[in-house]
Formats: structure tokens, sequence, C-alpha cells
């Protein structure tokens, strides 16, 4: 596999785990090997469709596993919302 694929898939794999200094340093190499942008984009938008999927999958896996609960059973849990 060449160093420009190589590069395109640690773009993905970076925006999937969340990894900003991954991503600055995959797209800078990735331009170094010969990327161009519309490959960035690609690389880029495959990656936040894997991560969107695996969300959406974890989130109905643990509303399934944790349907018998209620939500009035779990106070001040979090601030965030």
């Amino acid at each position: 596999m060449d160093s420009k694929t190589k590069e395109l898939i640690a773009i993905g794999a970076s925006i999937t785990a969340n990894c900003i200094p991954c991503l600055d340093f995959h797209i800078t190499k990735a331009r170094e090997y010969g990327a161009t942008d519309k490959e960035l984009i690609i690389a880029s938008k495959i990656g936040q469709h894997v991560k969107n999927g695996a969300a959406k999958k974890v989130s109905e896996h643990a509303a399934k596993q944790l349907s018998q609960f209620h939500e009035e059973q779990v106070d001040d849990v979090c601030q965030c919302d």
C-alpha cells in the first residue's frame, strides 16, 4: 500500500477516534504524499460515516440494555444538559 493511501486511511481513523492532533498530522502527511483536497474530503467523510454509524449502534444497544430501568431511578448523574 502506498504512503498516500495509508495517510488517507489514517485521516478517517483519526476522525473516528476524535483525535485532533492525529488528524492534523495525517492531513499534513497526506498532502506531502500528494493527496488532493477532494481525497482529503472523501477520507474525512468516510471516517465521519463510520463514527456516526458506530455511535448510533452503541446508543441503540445501550437503550436496549437499559430499557428495564426508569430515568427517575437515576438522579444527578450528568449536569451537561
